[in-house]
């Protein structure tokens, strides 16, 4: 195998910043094409544009990708998309969206501990610590700067139990996925299929339901293309950088992710969290630190 490049490390590191964009635009968008046709709309897009960059997967190399890849991890990435799109665009408001975008962030913990209990890589007594403050940077987001109750917590969940039921299934999904497909992918992508369907149940789920019909105007359109063309980016460097790149750098840069995003979230939706929120978002970035480095591979 030859050395990473430290281009295509830099490639990859790029997705994480297209990534931290998904959250405030993701919610943009629903506020302007409305929740489920919006979300539609962008992983149309996001499915062409990636489509058009790797191609469909032929009957014959789906034939030979084991099932458990094709279809388990399909179903899993479908449902964990639509979960994430859809909470984000049925936020009561806009601080209500960067809290369920920063539920969306527990999963670099999650997956540490998936692994770990599959047998994929030791337990370490770091782990503890580490998802202990990533849960607890969560508990802090949701509780605002209001003194900490369990009632005040379960009030705020109970406010909008949809969005955030979505946001916490997106956290438990993202690790099976990202487990499975490390198991059974074995070099497969069927990325291109994936988002294909993700869009078609996302228009399904639009075309019967009670959504008004959406209007495109102009800066919808703009913002639209934006994350459209966003997403396709970021799967494509992503792609690129863990076939040439330095996984060990992409992986400690991927836990920054919260960081970024709740960064541009707040500049984008023009909100201004708690004081408790970044002390949340803090501690969740952390908590994955902990556990990245608690199970990282002695050299």
């Amino acid at each position: 195998m030859s050395a990473p490049s430290s281009r295509a490390t830099l490639i990859g590191l790029a997705a994480i910043l297209c990534w931290s964009t998904s959250v405030g635009l993701f919610r943009s968008v629903a506020e302007h094409l409305g929740p489920v046709g919006g979300a539609a709309s962008v992983f149309s897009l996001s499915a062409l544009l990636v489509s058009l960059r790797f191609g469909l997967p032929k009957w014959s190399q789906l034939r030979a990708w084991n099932p458990v890849y094709v279809w388990g991890c399909g179903l899993i990435f479908v449902a964990y998309e639509i979960g994430l799109a859809l909470s984000i665009g049925f936020a009561s408001d806009r601080t209500q969206t960067l809290e369920l975008g920063m539920i969306n962030y527990l999963w670099p913990s999650l997956t540490v501990v998936l692994a770990t209990a599959l047998g994929l890589q030791r337990f370490r007594w770091g782990l503890v610590p580490g998802v202990l403050l990533a849960m607890l940077g969560i508990v802090m987001v949701l509780q605002g700067d209001g003194q900490f109750s369990i009632a005040g917590l379960w009030a705020n969940v109970r406010s909008n139990p949809l969005a955030y039921g979505l946001a916490f299934a997106a956290a438990l999904l993202w690790p099976c996925y990202s487990v499975l497909a490390r198991l059974y992918g074995r070099g497969a992508n069927a990325l291109s299929l994936f988002l294909w369907g993700v869009s078609l149940c996302l228009w399904l789920h639009h075309a019967f339901s009670d959504e008004p019909a959406m209007h495109f105007t102009v800066p919808a359109l703009l913002q639209l293309a934006a994350l459209g063309g966003l997403t396709a980016l970021g799967y494509s460097c992503w792609d690129y950088g863990i076939r040439h790149g330095d996984l060990t750098v992409m992986a400690v840069g991927s836990y920054f992710t919260p960081v970024l995003s709740a960064l541009v979230g707040t500049v984008w939706l023009n909100v201004t969290p708690s004081w408790s929120f970044w002390q949340g978002v803090a501690l969740v970035t952390l908590g994955s630190l902990i556990c990245w480095y608690s199970t990282r591979e002695r050299r």
